[in-house]
């Protein structure tokens, strides 16, 4: 299963290398899953090149919770508000929050 993540907002570059930087920390994803960054992917009405996303591909073993927890607390770190986009197949969540709701939502979107 693959999951990508974007992240928008003023310092939406500077953010998306922070979470990838601190999901790259999480033993319980590194163990179950292979990250990279990749370009997004430009739609119709873009101009240039899209930003980077995070890509993850994850194995049987890889846990939702295990992602839920580590954005809500990288973004209890954060001084901005960032929105997150995190998409799996045809699912598609926007976060702009880190509370309990946010966590199940993430958790009910990639189960």
């Amino acid at each position: 299963m693959a999951i990508q993540i974007r992240v928008t907002g003023p310092d939406g570059d500077q953010d998306l290398a922070s979470l990838h930087a601190w999901l790259l920390e999480d033993p319980d994803i590194r163990l179950h899953a292979r990250m990279s960054l990749v370009p997004a992917q430009a739609g119709p009405s873009d101009m240039g090149t899209a930003f980077e996303v995070i890509q993850l591909v994850v194995d049987s073993g890889f846990q939702a919770v295990s992602l839920a927890l580590a954005y809500a607390t990288w973004r209890a770190t954060r001084p901005g508000h960032p929105r997150v986009m995190i998409e799996r197949d045809d699912t598609r969540i926007t976060l702009d929050s880190a509370d309990q709701d946010a966590v199940e939502t993430i958790v009910r979107a990639l189960s």
